[in-house]
């Protein structure tokens, strides 16, 4: 277990990786680790492709969908890489195993009439705890930040005058993302709200209690405020991020700008949301054109 715990924090503080991606390889790291001492496998420096083989081929059998089993490969080729430069291991194993074809999945997301729904059914609360609960679904879906950087947003990050907000993303690299006046007013009363309550936080969103929020509250918060208008099945923070990409794709943004305000590294990551736009355009020309 050294070798893994010197990889994550490898991982944390020199790769500078979010805590909930650190914890996602360590997770993937152990439980090939478990399936060796189960199987009375060796030790992981003498791991060799066979062994990752038949861990590829446990998972496959055991229900475990092509891209979870493609991440934990990922993962095992990134801790196999560390450990051959630090001299651990010779050669990366995990090299030789190849990834399982994937179908593409196009990312779920709601229509800017849904979304409006979203929104307008929410009321604007006059305490503290339901200005944030509506609060926190119109900051995914107005800046399309992740769930680790809602968490992380602080009262110093906002900037009301200015209107803008300040974003730390994956391997702390900030960003600046616009906000709409009419968002920076219910943004400035909540901060109102929230200073009059628990004065001696910078944190921007805090649970009742005080303390800083988790992913599972805010996933059920999110899950909440989606069900009340809409029947798809995924309702996660990551829907609202995929609705803002694609709504303001379909009304004419600059794919490079959508790139700069999700943080995406390249453009590639950025391009799926292009398949989403064509798919409407299809149908509406399917449906419109007299020849159809």
């Amino acid at each position: 277990m050294e070798l893994i715990n010197s990889y994550i924090r490898y991982l944390q503080y020199e790769r500078r990786y979010s805590p909930h991606t650190a914890e996602a390889y360590r997770h993937d790291l152990s439980e090939f680790c478990n399936f060796l001492h189960t199987n009375d496998g060796c030790s992981l420096q003498d791991v060799d492709f066979k062994w990752i083989r038949r861990w590829v081929v446990a998972l496959s059998k055991a229900g475990n969908s092509s891209r979870t089993v493609n991440r934990k490969i990922v993962t095992l080729r990134s801790f196999f890489r560390y450990l051959r430069k630090e001299g651990v291991v010779t050669d990366n194993p995990a090299d030789k195993i190849s990834v399982l074809k994937t179908d593409k999945q196009l990312p779920v997301f709601l229509t800017a009439a849904k979304m409006d729904e979203v929104l307008d059914e929410m009321p604007e609360g006059e305490t503290f705890s339901e200005a944030r609960d509506k609060l926190i679904p119109e900051m995914f879906y107005m800046t399309g930040i992740r769930l680790s950087e809602l968490i992380q947003l602080k009262e110093s990050d906002v900037d009301i005058r200015g209107m803008t907000i300040k974003v730390l993303g994956k391997r702390n690299k900030e960003r600046i993302i616009p906000l709409l006046h009419e968002f920076c007013k219910s943004l400035h009363r909540y901060i109102s709200l929230k200073r009059t309550t628990f004065p001696d936080t910078d944190a921007l969103f805090v649970l009742d209690s005080g303390k800083p929020l988790y992913a599972r509250w805010v996933q059920r918060l999110t899950g909440k405020s989606l069900g009340a208008v809409t029947t798809v099945k995924k309702r996660s923070p990551h829907v609202l991020r995929h609705s803002f990409a694609t709504n303001m794709l379909d009304n004419g943004a600059d794919l490079n700008a959508i790139k700069e305000l999700l943080g995406h590294a390249g453009l590639a990551a950025t391009q799926i949301y292009t398949h989403n736009s064509l798919k409407r355009i299809k149908k509406v020309y399917q449906q419109a054109h007299p020849r159809a």
